[in-house]
């Protein structure tokens, strides 16, 4: 039996109880609006990894094709830090993870938002260093501006590497996504029936060595 396709109002309310069940958040404090499937938050909530889980509870609810989070992070006084004692943080989060390059990461702190620049070789590492530092006390927003510089590879291996990946990984998006590779730049075209599965695809993709780049043209069709 066909499953009825969720209306603005539906997936209003399903977002809003997702809030609720979600124990990082304080679902009050969070404005939830949609249009044509896609979901605007708005709000103040206290830390950066609040405003990260709310956006991720939205995207876990069925019938949501898009995500715009507006939400505003302020940081109660009795948790502020100075920028000099988050930079302080900052560096030693860095050199105390055994998945980041530390050596070569450059950061800047600027209203307790920290800006990363420097050099990285997959995008693993990427996502390892904004990771490390996102939970501290006291960040308000990540700016990452890291350059994935990956070994050579060629582009064949690069796309063998992915679709075998997907295949593994994300079985339908196998069937129904195209992937593209030209001087390390990915490019993936096609339809997946979920956020999780988009997730999937573009995981796949940024996990695979060679890669520089990935530019995402899935759509998700419910």
């Amino acid at each position: 039996m066909t499953r009825p396709m969720k209306n603005d109002v539906d997936i209003q309310r399903d977002v809003i109880e997702e809030l609720k069940w979600d124990a990082h958040l304080k679902a009050t404090d969070v404005g939830v609006a949609v249009r044509d499937g896609v979901v605007t938050l708005t709000g103040r909530l206290a830390s950066w990894p609040a405003r990260t889980a709310a956006q991720e509870a939205a995207h876990r609810v069925a019938g949501v094709l898009d995500v715009a989070n507006d939400i505003e992070v302020a940081i109660p006084d009795s948790r502020a830090r100075t920028d000099t004692d988050l930079a302080t943080a900052v560096r030693s989060a860095l050199e105390w993870d055994v998945l980041v390059p530390h050596e070569r990461i450059r950061t800047t702190i600027s209203d307790a938002v920290v800006t990363l620049q420097g050099t990285v070789t997959c995008w693993a590492e990427y996502d390892n260093v904004a990771r490390c530092i996102r939970n501290l006390t006291g960040v308000r927003g990540i700016r990452n501006e890291l350059e994935v510089v990956p070994p050579t590879v060629s582009a064949s291996d690069v796309q063998r590497s992915i679709e075998q990946a997907l295949e593994r990984h994300a079985v339908h998006a196998a069937r129904h996504v195209s992937v593209a590779v030209a001087n390390g730049a990915v490019t993936l075209t096609g339809d997946v029936p979920s956020y999780a599965e988009l997730c999937a695809v573009e995981g796949a993709a940024r996990g695979a060595r060679g890669v520089s780049k990935v530019e995402s043209k899935l759509r998700i069709r419910i």
